[in-house]
């Protein structure tokens, strides 16, 4: 039973009663019921407000995660791993001689994460994986 039929149920076991309107108790009571009814309609108006939003946020997270796919799609050949003994396609610090070759590493200037990346791609349009800054590095700070 939701809030509605649990005031309805009340109001109608109030009338019930017969009770004398003249009484200030009865008069008490069905103020009580009056304010009670007023409550539970601002209570249906919340619910119907608070449904509506929560389809809002729907969209909204779809719409987002949609314009999220295009920003941020990189592709994978942006940033090959090597074939050694990394498992991270973004992170490659393993020191070995097979990703100076064809890749280009720099430091996160905000976490300190070494980042590995094709020589194909400019550094400015790099975003560390690990905490989501534009990688900011010189041409100097880049190793090839």
């Amino acid at each position: 039973m939701n809030i509605t039929e649990k005031f309805a149920y009340l109001k109608g076991l109030a009338a019930g009663l017969d009770l004398d309107g003249e009484k200030a108790e009865v008069k008490l009571i069905n103020a009580m019921i009056d304010l009670l009814e007023e409550v539970v309609e601002t209570v249906d108006e919340i619910d119907d407000d608070l449904a509506e939003l929560e389809d809002y946020v729907e969209e909204l997270d779809e719409d987002l995660g949609e314009v999220e796919e295009l920003l941020y799609d990189l592709d994978d050949e942006d940033f090959d791993d090597c074939d050694c003994c990394c498992d991270d396609d973004y992170d490659c610090d393993c020191g070995c001689d097979c990703c100076d070759d064809d890749m280009l590493c720099a430091i996160c200037s905000e976490c300190g994460e070494t980042i590995c990346f094709d020589d194909s791609v400019d550094p400015s349009d790099i975003i560390c994986p690990k905490c989501g800054a534009a990688l900011c590095a010189d041409e100097e700070e880049i190793e090839g």
